[in-house]
């Protein structure tokens, strides 16, 4: 039972989902949490652990079985998630792997790229990353600038990348190019595989603010020639119509990393008043804090609601754009409110490296930029008023 006291809709509380979440758990926990301080260190997750997480089943998860996945729906990934916060393991890319990456190629990928790219996926073999943003472009991903021009059989990819999440360990990524065309007809998705390819650099891993254990990058393409097979879709020009239907899903994960995130913090918080004195008295005994507690309480229950409620939708095929938009913009502030008030309550030893507390603090932010900045999730909502 969490420190919310929530108890798990019906749709989430099956025989099956329990068991894959009780062995997502104790990966988590067992084999990777105890290499935490080491990922941190290095920038990234050690690339074994991807072949463990394949070979337990947590990679593609909901991608069908003659694929290589498990053929699960949505609460697959919502455990994977979750499961990863609560066994305290920071750093591990599974969701843009899993529930970003796989689904472009399930849904837009011919016969022959499904059977090439996702048994490998699934098994860890391959592990993916989407390159989207560039230095100048951010959210604004009609502006994109690297280019993808026809060349004989194939293509000639030209640009940069940047802050790419897996993009240090990644070996098949989803580039996103400028191929011509009018407008929203004017990029494609290709999907390219990186190792030994002419053309392809990897950047620095870049020094974040937090989730430091995340190797995310920065990526080059200097006339990087790839096969006619990498366009993902029929024709060119699909890309941004392909993006625009996979972000709902893209911010619904991160609208329930946000909820993971904030009982963690609640989690450790509650441990640490009951056990910290001032004045001769538990933390926890002072009526501000017993207020400041049960207002985080409530904004975490209402907030895992409402995600709960989206990935419901999502199961059903019923979450639109504007309400995964509302869900990523308002799960995120409020995350990011808990994380300060929380922090609050440390005192001096918030601001300490050593307590979960403070890593969860900087780590957050970012959950309100990438996904689209929140700024862009009110644009997306105001239009439908």
């Amino acid at each position: 039972m969490s420190v919310l006291n929530f108890k798990n809709p019906d749709w989430y509380d099956e025989e099956d989902i329990n068991i894959f979440r009780d062995a997502a758990y104790n990966f988590y926990k067992n084999e990777m949490a105890p290499h935490s301080e080491s990922f941190r260190k290095n920038k990234v997750v050690d690339r074994k652990f991807w072949n463990q997480a394949g070979a337990m089943g947590l990679l593609c998860p909901t991608m069908p079985e003659e694929y290589g996945g498990v053929g699960g729906d949505y609460r697959l990934e919502m455990i994977v998630m979750e499961e990863l916060e609560r066994a305290e393991v920071d750093g591990f890319g599974l969701s843009l792997h899993n529930a970003i990456v796989a689904p472009y190629i399930l849904h837009y990928g011919t016969e022959e790229q499904k059977q090439k790219w996702l048994p490998k996926m699934a098994t860890g073999e391959f592990v993916g990353a989407i390159a989207m943003t560039e230095p100048g472009t951010g959210s604004d991903l009609q502006s994109v600038k690297t280019s993808a021009k026809k060349d004989g059989n194939g293509w000639v990819i030209n640009g940069s990348k940047t802050f790419i999440t897996n993009g240090g360990t990644a070996n098949l990524i989803i580039v996103v190019a400028d191929t011509g065309g009018e407008g929203k007809h004017s990029k494609s998705l290709f999907v390219v595989e990186t190792d030994d390819l002419e053309g392809f650099r990897r950047g620095r891993i870049l020094d974040k603010v937090g989730g430091e254990a995340q190797d995310t990058a920065e990526l080059f393409f200097d006339d990087m020639k790839v096969p006619a097979d990498s366009l993902l879709g029929p024709e060119p020009g699909m890309g941004f119509i392909q993006l625009m239907q996979e972000l709902p899903q893209e911010r619904l994960n991160i609208a329930v990393q946000g909820v993971a995130n904030m009982e963690k913090a609640l989690r450790h918080t509650i441990e640490y008043v009951k056990e910290r004195k001032a004045f001769g008295r538990r933390i926890l005994d002072f009526q501000n804090t017993q207020f400041e507690l049960a207002e985080l309480k409530t904004i975490a229950t209402v907030a895992k609601t409402f995600t709960y409620d989206c990935a419901e939708k999502h199961l059903r095929g019923e979450l639109d754009t504007v309400t995964a938009s509302m869900a990523k913009y308002w799960v995120t502030d409020k995350e990011c409110e808990i994380m300060d008030r929380c922090l609050q309550l440390f005192g001096g030893y918030g601001f300490m490296n050593e307590y979960p507390i403070a890593r969860q603090w900087r780590a957050s932010r970012v959950q309100r930029i990438y996904g689209g900045t929140n700024e862009i999730m009110k644009v997306l909502i105001s239009r439908s008023l």
